[in-house]
């Protein structure tokens, strides 16, 4: 089997497969590309319909005997099968679904929330071609123009200051993760929220159970492998348009 991927800087859900990757030890060819320059959309990275239309937006692409799949959480529990490190799911049914639940609220609510603020702060200079995604090439145009919504921008932080809180909640009974052990809920929660540190900073504060946890997190060696790939000095500033916002809030 052969596996290549092509991944943005480790933000977002970049950060999140790359330390799948690596907590996995899964075999792989790793492909840097400029997320924020639109490389995704370039005769480089090969190409599906599954990639061309993900929800993620602009995220990274796993291509493994040839066959193009994109989605972070995909992409981990799918490196989570193939890698012969410790398991990123947890095996007991209920756990399971308790941790893709928790990954459908970050991929639905808390990723588009982010990656408005990180894009409205660290706007890209020009709008890829080759986007096949009406959705998206929208985004990427509002994106370049600096055509931000306030009641959008109001709303993502308010989505922010809710994921902290409910962290925080979470974490109330003095475990250490989100899931009980260790898993992708911890990596694609940490992956879309440690950028929002200096953007939502009043969200984090008074928040000392969240903010061990950001250090746990920051502090695995598959996370630290993963940062320490970053080819700008903040990597947590380099944003590209996500998912498309709920319109149902």
């Amino acid at each position: 089997m052969t596996i290549t991927l092509y991944h943005g800087e480790p933000n977002g859900p970049s950060l999140t497969v790359l330390a799948a990757l690596f907590e996995k030890g899964a075999d792989a060819t790793l492909e840097r590309i400029d997320l924020a320059a639109g490389e995704r959309h370039g005769a480089r990275v090969p190409h599906a319909m599954e990639v061309d239309h993900s929800i993620e937006g602009e995220g990274p692409v796993l291509v493994v005997d040839g066959i193009p799949m994109a989605d972070s959480v995909f992409l981990a529990c799918y490196l989570d099968d193939v890698g012969p490190g410790p398991a990123l799911c947890p095996s007991e049914p209920y756990d399971r679904w308790r941790m893709m639940t928790w990954c459908r609220y970050i991929v639905e609510r808390v990723a588009p929330a982010a990656a408005y603020l990180g894009v409205a702060a660290n706007p890209p200079a020009r709008v890829p071609q080759g986007v096949a995604s009406v959705d998206l090439a929208e985004r990427w145009s509002d994106a370049v123009a600096g055509k931000i919504d306030d009641a959008r921008r109001a709303d993502s932080h308010d989505k922010i200051v809710q994921a902290v809180e409910r962290i925080e909640r979470e974490l109330s009974d003095g475990r250490d993760w989100l899931i009980d052990a260790f898993s992708i809920a911890d990596l694609e929660s940490y992956a879309w929220l440690a950028g929002m540190t200096e953007l939502v900073p009043e969200a984090f504060a008074d928040r000392p159970r969240t903010a061990a946890w950001l250090a746990r997190v920051m502090a695995r060696p598959a996370v630290a492998r993963a940062l320490a790939m970053a080819t700008s000095a903040a990597p947590e500033h380099i944003w590209a348009p996500g998912p498309e916002i709920n319109r149902w809030g």
